[in-house]
């Protein structure tokens, strides 16, 4: 099985608590603690991972 190449977001700052993404597998989003490799990589279909992101802008625009 090919290794997930996890990617931190930009957003992320030096010290700040964030995710890393890997797109690299088809058909698979593997998502997993930037502070914490060792852990759990919780793997989503890209459409599960599209309706995730989609939530999270609906949930800041109204702050």
């Amino acid at each position: 099985m090919t290794a997930f190449d996890f990617r931190k977001s930009s957003y992320s700052s030096s010290g700040g608590e964030c995710i890393e993404v890997a797109l690299n597998i088809p058909g698979t989003v593997a998502v997993q603690d930037s502070k914490s490799r060792e852990g759990a990589v919780l793997r989503l279909t890209p459409a599960a991972w599209a309706a995730f992101t989609a939530g999270l802008g609906r949930a800041t625009a109204g702050q």
